[in-house]
């Protein structure tokens, strides 16, 4: 028998997509006959010819940054019971972290059962402390997790007396009765326990609820006077320790900590990354785990050894000196049928996703992500081979000037944590951690710049995990089977569309940083192939300016009666371009079990959100580049009530619309095209030859653009939120008003 110590905790497996390599490099030889066709083609050259040219060049590179994300795809196995073998009795703490910024457009319902999901998994107790942040400061969250952690105590319990998967009592409890196929142990004790659990959860529900309506109303007296005269953009710091677990024993609770940093209003906080800065921070002063788990609000415990998993890879011999984090990926339940707002994204975590693991390893998406600290606190592979030896001086530059900050951090960069006879009182640190999470602890210090999550760019977690690639780490994706967490996609158009814009805008914030991947591959340690990974996540927002300006070519060339496709034998590269494209990705969605419809979905939705999410993404981080506006940090809205609750609504999924200017610029290209079409169809087209008129294709895309803003046609009609505003459509007549006599002027000049 093999020494089980001697056994790799996880194991790296390369595997190949024949068939789809093979289609990659069609699409991308068509892509590169067309460019050539362009160049060579020196008789037609005109204005729509050259935008078309600059267009399919980016497009083409576009390509190149997807083919290749995805040629080597790999895939991870951990090992836990190898780990639990060998280590049982040492395995590493873990700091869990909760960030929440909105108890509006995130109720603390949600938080709540994210934060149960994580105080009942199945690891030892006294080594996990749950630390939630609160950006908005509200009492009301503060007392959902005072009531949570008493139902806490007893929840675990059961979860772990009958094995529960799914940890989140209101995705537990969704049925009204348990279903015996589902449980080993269906027995009458199970039954009445469950219904007991069930009606305790039912009861702190409606606790919360109730609380929630009475909350503008509230005595604010004994340990919640402390929220007196704040607003959530102007308070002190409050942190409260909920659950301090000070006996450290192995089937108490973990530690739960409630966290609302400082906030003044001529004090920047920078967003999540401030947050979990402060989250870092504090957490070092109180527990100093050596990885830290952080999730979104709405992300839960889907699988209770998920902490095992990830450990496997970070405390593996190879790992350990090689891997910064281990991301666990975005998924979603209860998600609408055929994913008709195109968010749920499966297509992309199992092609690209695979793909980029068999890289330097997965982006860091912000959430469901185990981090080493020591990597966080800015250490690299190369520290490592020559010593982790930093002067207090340098500490304290980097750090701040806590002096129990400094020491956690040299413990820490060391390797060193605290253990369970070590004395720690929880208490005792609450002084020094409410002074380092104070808003102006930061200034002319390290934090967000050298080291942390770095500020600069709305999207912190790419640019966090970026820096972190730069260095030389590698990353790992955590995929065991039940997967790690769920959460829920955002269930309405314009929660989509604002989570797509905030996106885009961060990822051009990036690329014009002195973060880009570019200067991370030409001075730092990422590798040419992830630096073209990066680039493919960046194009997000990026590629939608040639989007925007190819759809208006179409429209350009029928008023115009101009054309930009070529003619004759050349016509057929970018018929059959489309024509494999469109195969190729829906035989991507049939392989993973998809419907037509979901595929067709994800293509409608692909266009819509590029020109109109995507492009004022853009613009936003354009203006803040020229210092024209600053970005805003927009959050997302989660409601439980989307969360399978209303399946049979049959107004779910249809798109909603409100006066946000994102959808200004889809409601344009609509009307663009429209309008075109209309001026073919009555002849009012300059007079051409044939050979240089609008020709068939431009009338087919157009019709093609058409049927993917069929939602936005609709919505010109309907009334309340099912119908564009009519300022919206108002600003966009008056554009495409501008345009027609734009391209009219043109053809007179």
């Amino acid at each position: 028998m093999s020494n089980q110590n001697s056994l790799p905790l996880y194991e790296k497996c390369w595997y190949k997509h024949n068939f789809k390599r093979v289609t990659d490099i069609l699409i991308l030889f068509l892509l590169i006959s067309l460019l050539c066709y362009r160049i060579i083609s020196v008789n037609d050259y005109s204005f729509p010819w050259f935008v078309a040219l600059i267009c399919e060049s980016w497009f083409t590179l576009s390509w190149i940054f997807i083919f290749t994300s995805q040629w080597t795809p790999a895939l991870v196995k951990t090992y836990p019971d190898r780990l639990l073998q060998s280590r049982v009795q040492n395995l590493p703490a873990v700091d869990l972290f909760v960030t929440t910024a909105d108890v509006v457009l995130e109720p603390p319902i949600i938080t709540l059962n994210t934060v149960l999901s994580l105080l009942a998994l199945d690891y030892p107790t006294n080594k996990l402390s749950c630390y939630v942040s609160d950006d908005s400061c509200s009492p009301l969250t503060l007392y959902s997790l005072q009531e949570a952690s008493n139902f806490a105590k007893l929840w675990i319990l059961f979860c772990n007396k009958y094995h529960v998967q799914v940890r989140a009592p209101f995705r537990y409890f969704r049925d009204e009765q348990p279903e015996a196929s589902t449980y080993k142990d269906s027995t009458p004790e199970f039954r009445q326990e469950w219904l007991e659990m069930k009606e305790m959860y039912d009861d702190l529900s409606r606790k919360i609820e109730e609380a929630s309506h009475k909350s503008n109303s509230w005595q604010l007296d004994g340990e919640f006077a402390v929220f007196s005269n704040t607003d959530r953009k102007n308070h002190p710091t409050i942190i409260k320790v909920i659950w301090g677990d000070k006996e450290r024993l192995l089937d108490g609770l973990p530690q739960l900590i409630y966290i609302s940093r400082e906030k003044r209003p001529k004090h920047p906080h920078h967003y999540k990354a401030g947050a979990m800065n402060v989250l870092t921070r504090v957490s070092g002063l109180m527990t100093n785990a050596p990885f830290m788990l952080n999730v979104d609000c709405d992300m839960f415990v889907n699988n209770p050894n998920i902490v095992q998993h990830a450990m496997c890879i970070l405390i593996d011999s190879i790992g350990e000196k090689e891997v910064a984090f281990a991301q666990c990926p975005q998924q979603f339940y209860g998600g609408l049928k055929d994913d008709p707002f195109g968010n749920q994204m499966i297509i992309l975590f199992k092609y690209i996703g695979a793909g980029i693991t068999g890289l330097q390893g997965p982006f860091y998406s912000g959430t469901n992500c185990f981090h080493r600290r020591k990597v966080i606190y800015g250490l690299s592979p190369h520290n490592i081979q020559k010593g982790n030896k930093i002067s207090e001086k340098e500490l304290k530059q980097k750090f701040g000037g806590s002096e129990e900050l400094v020491k956690s951090v040299a413990l820490a960069l060391e390797g060193k944590s605290y253990v369970a006879d070590d004395d720690i009182n929880v208490s005792k640190a609450l002084d020094a951690a409410t002074q380092v999470a104070n808003c102006g602890y930061e200034y002319a210090t390290g934090w967000g710049q050298q080291v942390g999550w770095m500020y600069g760019s709305i999207t912190e977690d790419v640019q966090t995990g970026l820096t972190i690639h730069r260095k030389g780490w590698r990353s790992e994706m955590c995929t065991p089977n039940p997967i790690g967490f769920t959460g829920c996609a955002p269930n309405s158009l314009p929660n989509a569309m604002t989570q797509q814009k905030r996106w885009a805008t961060g990822m051009v914030e990036i690329f014009f940083s002195r973060h880009s991947p570019i200067f991370a591959t030409l001075f730092g340690n990422l590798s040419f192939r992830m630096f073209l990974a990066y680039m493919w996540i960046i194009d997000w927002g990026m590629r939608s300016i040639s989007e925007t300006c190819y759809v208006s070519l179409l429209a350009y060339c029928i008023i115009t009666n101009s054309t930009f496709f070529p003619q004759g034998p050349g016509l057929w590269i970018p018929l059959t371009l489309f024509t494999i494209h469109m195969v190729y990705t829906l035989s991507e969605y049939l392989a993973t079990g998809l419907s037509i419809r979901a595929w067709w979905n994800n293509q409608r939705m692909s266009r819509i959100k590029m020109v109109s999410a995507g492009f004022l993404g853009f613009l936003s981080a354009l203006f803040k580049l020229l210092r024209l506006s600053d970005t805003v940090f927009e959050i997302t809205r989660k409601d439980e009530n989307s969360y399978g609750n209303d399946v049979h609504d049959l107004n779910v999924g249809r798109f909603t619309f409100n006066e946000s200017p994102v959808f200004l610029a889809g409601t344009t290209i609509l009307f663009m095209q429209l309008v075109a079409i209309a001026i073919k169809l009555l002849g009012l087209q300059p007079l051409k030859s044939e050979d240089n008129g609008c020709g068939i294709c431009e009338i087919l895309c157009s019709v093609y653009l058409i049927i993917c803003y069929w939602p936005f046609l609709r919505g010109l009609f309907e009334k309340g939120k099912y119908g564009i505003p009519l300022s919206t459509i108002c600003k966009s007549a008056i554009l495409v008003f501008l345009f027609v006599y734009l391209c009219r002027r043109s053809v007179v000049g």
